[in-house]
């Protein structure tokens, strides 16, 4: 499937066969649950994801893993959809639903699907503003990584229009978020509605000298993404 995946059209003719991998179901030698055909069904989905229009018969398939037992496929099935365009609209509906999934991965995924669709994920944009606020215990029983559905949610709403702009009061109360992450989110969210000033545009430049490199890696990215409101702070980036 990885293989598949990798190679254009040449590739095309045994698309079927990779479809079919959606559904399987091995078990590993001496396992008790479903860990090697979990890893086949997550991997058939990404390949499936990789393809253009040769792959859209199949999206029916992949739609269908949003139902997985297994968190790990059902995120993959969402990112395979958010590859796909117009072809993945009629899905956007099953994909808004695992923005409640019990597992972050899942709802992270479900965001980022949706922030790549245009009007036909509109529907689906207050489900998305919901897990601004995502916090709480996960299914494994701590909260590691539930910030990451709060920025994802910040990013999905930042890459709509029109149609999420009466969210913006809850992107913007993300920018008191616990988790620096999602504050930095939160600011490129409302740069890009037009809605961030120095003031919050300082809310990252903070960040550029974080003792923790990925704070300081997501800070520079956002600065990337702020266009000139960044400008007073470019020496900042180049010294972090």
């Amino acid at each position: 499937c990885k293989a598949l995946g990798n190679h254009g059209k040449a590739a095309v003719p045994h698309l079927a066969a990779v479809a079919k991998c959606l559904s399987d179901k091995e078990i590993g030698c001496g396992a008790t649950d479903d860990d090697v055909g979990r890893y086949v069904r997550a991997v058939a989905c990404e390949a499936l994801g990789k393809h253009g229009e040769a792959a859209v018969q199949h999206l029916r398939a992949v739609a269908g893993c949003l139902a997985d037992d297994e968190g790990e496929v059902r995120a993959a099935a969402c990112e395979a959809l958010g590859k796909h365009g117009e072809a993945a609209e009629p899905h956007l509906g099953a994909v808004a639903e695992r923005l409640a999934d019990v597992d972050w991965e899942v709802r992270v995924a479900a965001c980022e699907t949706l922030g790549k669709h245009g009007e036909a994920a509109a529907p689906h944009l207050a489900a998305v503003a919901k897990c601004l606020s995502d916090k709480g215990i996960d299914e494994d029983g701590d909260d590691v990584g539930l910030f990451m559905v709060r920025a994802a949610a910040c990013e999905a709403l930042g890459k709509h229009g029109e149609a999420a702009e009466q969210y913006l009061d809850a992107v913007a109360a993300c920018l008191k978020d616990e988790e620096e992450k999602v504050q930095i989110a939160a600011v490129v969210a409302l740069q890009k509605h037009g809605k961030a000033g120095e003031a919050e545009v300082i809310v990252v430049a903070q960040y550029l000298k974080h003792k923790h490199w990925p704070t300081r890696q997501a800070a520079c990215q956002a600065m990337g993404d702020l266009g000139q409101a960044a400008a007073p702070h470019l020496r900042a980036v180049a010294e972090s």
